[in-house]
């Protein structure tokens, strides 16, 4: 044979085979990037459905045969298109001082986005190696990738302080019936049912015959199962508190505004004189940081809120505080309540910090400026408390970015009666990031059968029931008040008395169900892969 022929019948078509396989290893890294993208249009405000089996189940196929490091890769390029575009409105808060972090804006995104699309990369890699290693069923298949999403996803929400932001879950916060699982398993658990639902009919897609109509049935079933639950839930009796009205009040204070010096007077001003207008309440609600300066130190503007209140009521209000220690001045953001006569009854610090917005991680080492005006990084709080007001039912607080996360809104040995959400949006303009935090709100009322009462300086003020509808709001860039009474809540849910142990034992279980069918089957899996040329799943 000469070397013509020779290139002709070995080299040439191991050439060719190896650029095929790269093509196709590149288009399904295209393929999960889009499908990253698509899971955006899926939460608020879009919240379209039919995108959750389609993005997911692309996803899935897209894995299959692939060694851990390509599986490493789609799924890292699904984290990529997920979180670059769902995160991107986190580039709003840089420019509100564009002249200091504007031409941070778009790196911070990038880089913050490569980080977090690393934890659905790790999802996508375990799923591939167990999978491809074992015999198992298209059914076990579909069980182990939702199992490594939650997984992931419980991960991505407590490591280095935890992100749990666009849970897969947060999909169906628009959809009444399937949000109500959670008040049992959580946004997590839901999670996992979300995902292992929208991945049957890509499970369908690769199957034939009977075992096509037995996948496609589960999922009608898991969809049906999931509706019914959430039915019965929304048609339980809650539990009737005393009668409380509420007003909240949204200034609407631009971001780049609140914080000048010349501003105070006329800020203050207009929460003073949007509280006094005509209407009758118990409890008065103002934001995350209404005041601009050190309230419990400013007799003054104790006494004109004094005034304001009507016999009887109480003000709970968004405040920084400072208080002296041996290391020097501390800082606290702070929820503060006053009664009628301007004194300070009680209050709450919050102590899940946004790292680079309210304290620098490692500040001894990196030489990064906080992006919110302030003297030095604030101080954590010790944790979730319940507050007790006069006339008024126990009381949670969770200060803006804190009710992102899943169980730790609530002091599980004080079970409070409602949560108050102090928040400040206008960081994030008109994007699509306040629309998000909201979906993160309503999915905690579920969670803790509480209903949540929402002040935001801008955008979006709510009040949310125990079962995660909300009773009124007002939207971004809108200046008023929400008058309204305080909604009944559930009794304490399976989720709020157990958390996501349930959870992590299914994940586990799982897990150690894969291997095992991996160990047992692995011989026959390559005895058949090596003769039919068939994946194991």
């Amino acid at each position: 044979m000469d070397q013509r022929a020779a290139f002709d019948q070995v080299v040439k078509p191991e050439i060719l085979n190896r650029i095929a396989l790269r093509h196709r290893f590149l288009s399904r890294m295209t393929l999960g990037f889009v499908a990253g993208a698509l899971t955006v249009l899926t939460f608020p405000p879009f919240s379209l459905l039919l995108l959750v089996p389609i993005a997911y189940s692309a996803l899935f196929v897209g894995l299959r045969d692939l060694s851990f490091g390509r599986a490493f890769l789609v799924g890292w390029a699904f984290g990529l298109g997920q979180f670059g575009f769902g995160i991107s409105w986190i580039a709003e808060s840089f420019y509100v001082e564009a002249e200091r972090f504007g031409a941070m804006a778009i790196p911070a995104v990038a880089g913050l986005s490569a980080g977090l699309a690393i934890f659905p990369a790790i999802a996508a890699a375990l799923f591939a190696e167990i999978a491809r290693r074992g015999a198992m069923s298209s059914l076990l298949a579909c069980l182990l990738f939702a199992t490594s999403s939650t997984a992931t996803e419980w991960l991505r929400g407590h490591v280095l302080t935890g992100f749990p932001w666009n849970l897969a879950s947060y999909a169906l916060v628009d959809y009444a019936a399937f949000r109500q699982p959670a008040a049992w398993v959580g946004s997590y658990g839901l999670s996992f049912l979300t995902v292992f639902v929208a991945v049957l009919p890509g499970a369908a897609a690769m199957a034939s015959g009977r075992q096509r109509l037995t996948i496609s049935l589960m999922a009608l079933a898991g969809i049906a199962t999931m509706w019914a639950v959430g039915t019965l839930r929304l048609q339980s009796d809650a539990q009737q508190p005393p009668t409380v009205d509420l007003r909240i009040v949204q200034g609407n204070i631009p971001q780049e505004e609140k914080w000048a010096p010349e501003n105070r007077e006329t800020t203050f001003a207009r929460y003073l004189e949007l509280s006094t207008r005509p209407g009758d309440f118990d409890v008065l609600l103002w934001p995350e940081t209404a005041f601009p300066g050190f309230l419990d130190e400013d007799t003054e503007a104790r006494a004109r809120i004094a005034a304001a209140l009507p016999d009887g009521s109480v003000l709970l209000t968004g405040v920084p505080d400072r208080v002296p220690s041996d290391d020097g001045m501390r800082y606290f953001n702070t929820v503060q309540a006053f009664g009628d006569t301007g004194k300070i009854l009680t209050g709450y610090a919050k102590h899940h910090l946004v790292p680079f917005g309210e304290y620098v991680p490692f500040r001894g080492w990196l030489p990064i400026e906080r992006l919110t005006a302030g003297l030095g990084d604030f101080t954590p709080g010790p944790g979730p408390r319940t507050l007790a007001l006069p006339g008024v039912p126990l009381v949670a607080v969770a200060i803006c970015y804190e009710i992102i996360f899943p169980g730790h809104v609530v002091d599980d040995l004080f079970r409070p009666d409602w949560i108050f959400n102090a928040t400040n949006d206008a960081w994030f303009g008109t994007s699509i990031g306040p629309e998000q935090h909201l979906a993160s709100a309503r999915m905690r009322a579920v969670e803790e059968g509480l209903p949540i009462v929402r002040a935001a300086n801008t955008g979006i003020s709510a009040i949310i029931d125990a079962n995660g509808d909300l009773v009124a709001r007002l939207g971004n860039g809108e200046t008023g008040v929400i008058d309204a009474a305080l909604p009944s809540a559930h009794p304490s849910t399976l989720y709020a008395r157990f958390g996501d142990w349930a959870l992590l034992a299914l994940i586990f279980t799982t897990w150690a169900v894969g291997l095992a069918a991996g160990l047992v089957g692995t011989h026959r899996c390559n005895k058949r892969t090596r003769t039919e040329k068939k994946s194991c799943w």
